[in-house]
């Protein structure tokens, strides 16, 4: 059986740039170059006589085998890691692992940490952002706030949010020369979309009625919704407010609503973890304080 068993460094280069799509990103985690990486991965698929990427223009894509093998490899290592430390004990301070798209970090999540370290002072926390999750969840992160369905392979999901998309502005911007009295005079602004969301302008104008009224693709976009919000509370434009990311600023007032029209989306933010995997009881204080934030959130809306 050990004759058969490629090297561990092989495989874990796999799994770097599996998890990364990016032999790139990999060879930074791993602290090699990049043909170090496309070496070792091809010496993995020779000797296991099958392709693990589609080696495209534009980026990678597994193979059926590569799918397969990719979650195998992180769960093993996730194996070996926790036994490790089981037996011998870490030598860095265990902290708990939580990661979140920046823009809900920084707008949801973020905001209410304070409350969790004042009933738990006792757990020490990382928390890490991404624009959008990883296809396949990373082993060393405990929890991770994703948005979506709720329906991943091999995750446990639990709903955070109960969204609404609704225009926001400045309080100067609606009342200054925009004069935003209607919704037919979004055809004057400037539209600032999130994109990477399934619900965006042309759905909510759909609803409002206005979609021969106002160009829905027009305007400025961002891969953060943080972007888009900054901007139109600076006064640059109208963004299409998600509940749970411009709350606070609504309450704050330094976002108004203009109109009453509101666009419900079944998508959501969710807290999910590997399905099988036992959580360590910080984990489990941290989501079960989540969830409770959560449901006071929507009780409050």
């Amino acid at each position: 059986m050990a004759k058969k068993l490629p090297p561990l460094n092989w495989l874990r280069t796999f799994e770097a740039a599996a998890t990364s799509m990016s032999f790139t990103a990999a060879a930074r985690e791993l602290g090699i170059t990049q043909s170090a990486v496309s070496q070792q991965v091809r010496l993995l698929e020779s000797h296991l006589g099958r392709p693990l990427f589609h080696r495209l223009p534009r980026g990678l894509r597994l193979t059926e085998a590569g799918d397969a093998l990719l979650p195998l490899l992180g769960d093993a290592f996730a194996r070996i890691a926790e036994g490790t430390a089981e037996i011998f004990g870490d030598i860095d301070r265990v902290r708990l692992l939580v990661r979140a798209t920046t823009s809900f970090a920084a707008l949801w999540l973020v905001p209410r940490l304070g409350r969790f370290r004042a009933r738990h002072p006792e757990i020490e926390f990382r928390l890490t952002s991404s624009i959008w999750p990883a296809d396949y969840p990373d082993p060393a992160v405990d929890l991770e706030i994703r948005y979506g369905t709720g329906r991943w392979s091999g995750l446990r999901a639990d709903r955070l949010t109960w969204d609404e998309l609704f225009p926001v502005c400045s309080p100067d911007w609606a009342r200054g020369a925009q004069k935003l009295e209607k919704p037919e005079d979004l055809a004057r602004c400037t539209l600032l979309h999130a994109f990477g969301f399934r619900d965006g302008w042309p759905e909510w104008l759909a609803k409002a009625g206005l979609t021969d009224k106002v160009d829905g693709a027009s305007g400025l976009e961002f891969d953060l919704g943080l972007a888009a919000l900054d901007l139109a509370e600076r006064g640059v434009g109208v963004a299409l407010g998600r509940t749970c990311y411009a709350a606070e600023r609504i309450a704050a007032g330094r976002l108004i609503v203009p109109f009453d029209i509101r666009l419900p989306t079944d998508e959501a933010f969710y807290l999910v973890s590997a399905e099988g995997r036992t959580p360590t009881a910080d984990a489990t204080a941290f989501r079960d304080w989540l969830l409770e934030e959560a449901a006071g959130a929507r009780r409050a809306r």
